[in-house]
């Protein structure tokens, strides 16, 4: 886990412009030695000078202070070094100004300048003070000792600290640019770990969506064929005794093929769970396996709707309309076109919107005459399912059918799901019509 920058903002306690009381117990210490140094090596500058000594020692120690503010102003510190080289005093401030200039964000063509600055004045600075020496008599060497020790000097005043400081400066820069980089990957971390969370809830919206689908099909078309079986069974019970026995086996029947298919859903959503509550177990929450419970989910779901080799089929509609007819339903079913297999969503699709439609019939239009057409064309499957108004009013409800208003809900969704058109609304004629329209592929 890495710092934010927030974080690290937060994490500057330091007075004043420090970011850490280290780094200014650090500066204040460099401060204090340069002080010291500068105020002995201002003793023999107030002799050579004329000047008093205690004028010297004052000069020096407030010229030395000023690599207290060596972070905050850097050229500052530089040029005072050079300002007090002449003098013979400030060669711990010179170094340290120096490095802390190469080290910081100024353009390098400042730093550049600063410091050929300062290696020219330590140049003359030296070059002086030999030639003096040689010719007081302490130095006794060749000529070429003079530019030799005036260059070392210089350079070896000049050139290690700004080297170093270029070379920490970068580093550290690097750093940052890595410190940050880590910031913005585990941003995208989370945002990536927000967005698998959504994908995750979409996916068990689009599942839970399905399975409610998958069960009112299942459930509303034979359940209401019972309820209607019923209701005849309480009205000839007496007056027909055969026709009573018929109708009480249509309705066993009808329970048998309502509970097995129950069953079969309900094995497979207790397989799913169970698989899923072992993976929850056996392996540890992560970014990636919500990533990857995400991608699972939504495949699933996209592989879900696509399953259809054990489901309903376009052959099976011809059973369907019986089993309506049985119940007291007049259907009229016409097929249009050349009769061919389609993939198996398509026809689960197909049979589903059919079925849903008779079974509103059902609910809604109890006695009224219905007509199924189905129409098998070059690249699509279109059906429509229409009912004359009822026979009479309030037989609709002779049954108590219950309706939660879903189904041309989800029909309109597998539909659509497809790509396909689907359309539903009350006729001219006081009855109500039911069209869709799926692409073969």
């Amino acid at each position: 886990m890495t710092t934010t920058g927030e974080d690290r903002a937060a994490a500057r306690n330091g007075p004043w412009w420090w970011t850490r009381w280290r780094s200014a117990v650090l500066d204040g210490g460099l401060a204090l030695v340069s002080a010291v140094e500068c105020a002995l090596e201002g003793i023999p500058f107030a002799r050579d000078a004329g000047i008093p000594v205690a004028a010297g020692v004052v000069f020096g120690l407030l010229a030395g202070a000023v690599l207290v503010v060596r972070r905050r102003w850097p050229i500052a510190v530089v040029l005072v070094s050079i300002a007090i080289t002449p003098a013979q005093m400030g060669f711990l401030m010179g170094v340290v100004g120096l490095y802390t200039l190469a080290a910081s964000e100024l353009p390098r063509r400042i730093i550049a300048a600063l410091a050929g600055m300062s290696l020219v004045g330590m140049l003359i600075v030296t070059l002086v003070r030999v030639r003096q020496d040689m010719a007081q008599g302490d130095v006794t060497v060749g000529d070429w000792f003079l530019p030799f020790a005036s260059i070392t000097m210089a350079l070896g005043m000049t050139a290690p600290p700004v080297l170093l400081g270029l070379y920490v400066g970068a580093r550290r820069r690097l750093m940052e640019s890595l410190r940050e980089r880590a910031d913005s990957l585990e941003r995208e971390l989370h945002l990536l770990a927000e967005r698998a969370e959504e994908r995750a809830e979409w996916a068990r919206g689009e599942e839970r969506t399905r399975i409610a689908r998958e069960m009112h099909d299942v459930v509303a078309h034979r359940v209401s064929l019972m309820v209607v079986h019923a209701a005849a069974l309480q009205a000839v019970a007496r007056k027909d005794p055969e026709k009573a026995v018929r109708n009480a086996a249509l309705v066993g029947d009808m329970g048998r093929q309502a509970l097995t298919e129950l069953r079969e859903m309900l094995g497979v959503l207790r397989s799913g769970d169970g698989a899923a509550g072992r993976r929850r177990v056996e392996v540890p929450v992560s970014l990636v396996a919500v990533g990857e419970a995400a991608a699972e989910a939504a495949s699933r779901v996209a592989e879900a709707s696509a399953e259809g080799p054990d489901g309903p089929c376009l052959a099976e509609l011809e059973e369907l309309v019986g089993q309506s007819a049985a119940a007291g339903m007049v259907v009229d079913l016409s097929v249009e076109g050349e009769v061919r297999s389609y993939a198996p969503e398509v026809e689960a699709t197909a049979y589903r919107v059919v079925q849903e439609a008779l079974t509103n019939v059902h609910k809604h239009a109890a006695g009224a005459k219905t007509y199924v057409r189905l129409a098998h064309r070059v690249s699509e499957i279109a059906m429509q399912v229409e009912n004359e108004p009822p026979p009479e009013v309030g037989s609709a409800s002779s049954a108590r059918l219950p309706s939660g208003g879903n189904g041309l809900v989800g029909m309109k969704e597998r539909v659509a799901a497809l790509g396909g058109v689907f359309v539903s609304g009350p006729t001219d004629a006081g009855g109500f019509r039911v069209s869709a329209v799926i692409p073969a592929s």
